[in-house]
């Protein structure tokens, strides 16, 4: 007998938002806990790395959503050409006719245009659009916005401030967690100019990143290394944001929808973030009274801004076991983002690339009660004696030290170590484990020297 993931409640306020760049991710967002998926289609967004989905995967992804209680938000955030508006609009269409839940949108001719030939679909302004006050977000909304996304540069108190000059209907979605643009709302050009690649159509080939060196305009041809360290350095390599330690205060602040970047990455990393800020936000209703510990509503959630905790607000208690969990998916040094002046956002100089020290080994397939013996399918090397972790949602990591025996494969046969991906084993377990949990092990080294990544 298989266990299943316990039950899940979801939210229209407050919204965990998550990312996903294929169908497959949007299912595992949503069974990790997601309010709301979103997500690109193969044209007119904002990613172009991802997979992306076909509007017969759209389709699938808001039968299986709204089956759920969740939601599917598409991003038609390009700066469109004058020979796109025809292609973008009938697209747009077609997604209203599938039944999406909203469009985001960074242009306002395309905003205009999502309402008129998807009028039963919410609009929501990318942050491309770098909303920085409330009077830009109140123009949105007169155009017909139902949400704005507000630029990552600002912080706590001006969110604030915007909540308290526009209407309470105005939901207001900010980035909580993953990459940051160096440039002002990701508008840049730097890609474009070095390699013919616009990020304002999603194909930024993220040229901030690469290590420079400098050119005296007398030597052409001589390159002289910017060394920091033996390596060199990375002039414009930002941190990413990290503030699940802070989700009451965003909350406080007027925030309806905890947004998380993402649709490049892999479907553990958005499962265990969705996972992680959704957990946050359960705390906080139920530390907050407006929910019991079953999830069942005690008092109506506000979106109005509330007294912080550094104003005299309760503050939300998380345990250590979830504010861990943003180390244990691949990462560059984190900060709070522009939220907090006093800590502000900054970038790594020393060293570039990413810090992994979690790998994901394979996902649970079932658990057989009677024999004690836990099925799963391998991704990568288990090997007897190793701490593996069990991720699903809503629950503190469950830890299991891989036997030195009773390893079986597919055949049933004795297997020294799970050393096969993409096939199917078994390991004693005396923990009922739930089919589809994921399984992650600690590597035995850090990706980056700890100096370059602490």
């Amino acid at each position: 007998m298989s266990l299943e993931f316990p039950p899940i409640t979801r939210r229209l306020k407050p919204e965990v938002l998550a990312p996903a760049g294929n169908l497959a991710t949007v299912k595992t967002a949503i069974d990790f806990g997601a309010d709301a998926v979103y997500c690109g289609g193969k044209a007119f967004g904002m990613r172009s790395a991802p997979q992306n989905l076909s509007l017969e995967d759209f389709e699938e992804a808001v039968a299986y959503a709204h089956a759920r209680d969740a939601r599917i938000f598409v991003t038609c955030n390009i700066l469109p050409t004058n020979d796109e508006i025809d292609a973008m609009n009938s697209y747009m269409g077609q997604l209203g006719e599938i039944g999406v839940d909203a469009l985001i949108v960074s242009d306002i001719g395309v905003l205009m245009a999502a309402r008129r030939v998807a009028p039963h679909v919410e609009v929501h302004v990318s942050t491309q659009a770098g909303i920085t006050n409330y009077q830009a977000a109140n123009a949105f909304a007169a155009l017909g916005a139902s949400r704005v996304v507000l630029a990552r540069e600002l912080d706590i108190e001006a969110i604030r401030g915007i909540r308290a000059h526009v209407p309470d209907d105005l939901e207001i979605e900010a980035f909580v967690h993953g990459s940051m643009c160096m440039a002002f709302s990701g508008r840049c050009l730097i890609s474009q100019h070095l390699t013919g690649r616009d990020a304002n159509h999603g194909d930024c080939a993220q040229s901030c990143r690469w290590k420079y060196h400098v050119v005296e305009e007398k030597r052409p041809g001589q390159f002289i290394p910017v060394e920091v360290t033996d390596g060199g350095t990375f002039l414009f390599n930002s941190h990413d944001m990290n503030v699940l330690a802070h989700v009451d205060e965003i909350l406080d602040a007027g925030v309806t929808s905890l947004k998380i970047e993402g649709r490049a990455k892999s479907a553990y990393y958005v499962a265990a973030m969705a996972n992680a800020y959704k957990t946050a936000v359960n705390e906080f209703m139920i530390q907050r009274g407006f929910e019991d510990e079953a999830g069942r509503p005690l008092r109506p959630f506000t979106s109005a801004a509330q007294p912080s905790s550094a104003q005299g607000g309760s503050a939300v208690t998380l345990p250590e076991w979830l504010l861990a969990e943003p180390d244990k998916v691949t990462h560059r040094e984190y900060s709070t983002g522009f939220y907090y002046p006093e800590q502000p956002a900054g970038e790594n100089i020393m060293v570039g690339g990413y810090i992994n020290e979690w790998r994901w080994v394979g996902d649970v397939l079932g658990y057989d009660e009677a024999n004690a013996r836990l099925h799963i399918y391998a991704k990568n090397k288990i090997s007897p004696g190793m701490d593996i972790e069990f991720l699903f949602p809503g629950h503190a990591p469950i830890v299991l030290r891989v036997p030195d025996q009773g390893l079986l494969d597919e055949a049933g046969e004795p297997v020294a170590e799970i050393n096969h991906p993409a096939h199917e084993f078994s390991l004693p377990c005396d923990q009922a484990i739930p089919r589809g949990a994921m399984i992650r092990a600690r590597l035995r080294a850090r990706t980056l020297p700890v100096s370059a990544a602490s």
